[in-house]
């Protein structure tokens, strides 16, 4: 199976300014990502998807191939992520060059290793999902089986729509969350459903104590807590 290694890195970050290059551990953020993905023997090509001229010479010193610059339309604070993987595959095919998926790693999940992104491929493709999603579990007090919604007169719900709530912890089904480490979808499902995910998922679970999704600086200060550890 030809797998596209995406890593997406747009320049305008407000939360933490520049974290894409900032500097973790004495090396840029993206460099944490790009040593994984380069080492992967199940992806085919890893690219970087940037609109930032400084976050591109970073990313080709790193060893990443940045074959176009992406459009400022699909760099902005709320754009998408599926136009941006759409654009970096059209361009590939416009050159005759096809994948079968897609696996978008993000910068701002640092700590995945390569034994993590490899099982996640190959599960991907021992499942022969729609896609792969990395999890993390939730915990039991947020467990779906125990929330509520709220209902036309104003009174609650069992948020699965069950009529009666599972009384005890130890009973309860495990439900998990998206972390945003990794995302693997079949280019067909991309492209024809216009959708992440598709009609069937597989997952990997992520590892909880050195996992974090860096948005704000309480993030980042977590993440340099991690990189302290290891």
């Amino acid at each position: 199976m030809r797998i596209l290694g995406l890593i997406p890195a747009r320049g305008g970050s407000k939360g933490v300014p520049n974290k894409n290059i900032k500097l973790l551990g004495g090396k840029p953020l993206l460099q944490y990502t790009s040593e994984v993905a380069l080492k992967s023997k199940n992806l085919k090509n890893v690219v970087l998807s940037s609109d930032s001229e400084l976050i591109i010479e970073v990313g080709k010193k790193l060893g990443l191939e940045v074959p176009f610059i992406r459009p400022t339309d699909l760099a902005e604070d709320k754009s998408p992520t599926l136009p941006v993987i759409l654009h970096a595959l059209e361009h590939f095919e416009n050159k005759g060059i096809y994948f079968d998926a897609v696996c978008l790693l993000q910068v701002t999940s640092p700590f995945r290793t390569l034994a993590f992104v490899e099982k996640a491929i190959e599960t991907f493709i021992e499942k022969e999902t729609d896609s792969l999603i990395s999890v993390l579990e939730i915990p039991h007090e947020y467990n779906p089986h125990w929330a509520f919604t709220e209902t036309k007169e104003g009174n609650l719900s069992i948020a699965t729509g069950d009529k009666t709530i599972i009384p005890q912890r130890q009973k309860l089904p495990k439900a998990y969350y998206r972390d945003g480490s990794i995302y693997i979808t079949k280019t067909s499902v991309l492209k024809e459903q216009n959708t992440l995910f598709g009609d069937s998922i597989s997952y990997i679970e992520s590892s909880k104590e050195n996992h974090v999704n860096i948005d704000t600086v309480e993030d980042w200060e977590r993440a340099e807590k991690i990189v302290k550890n290891l």
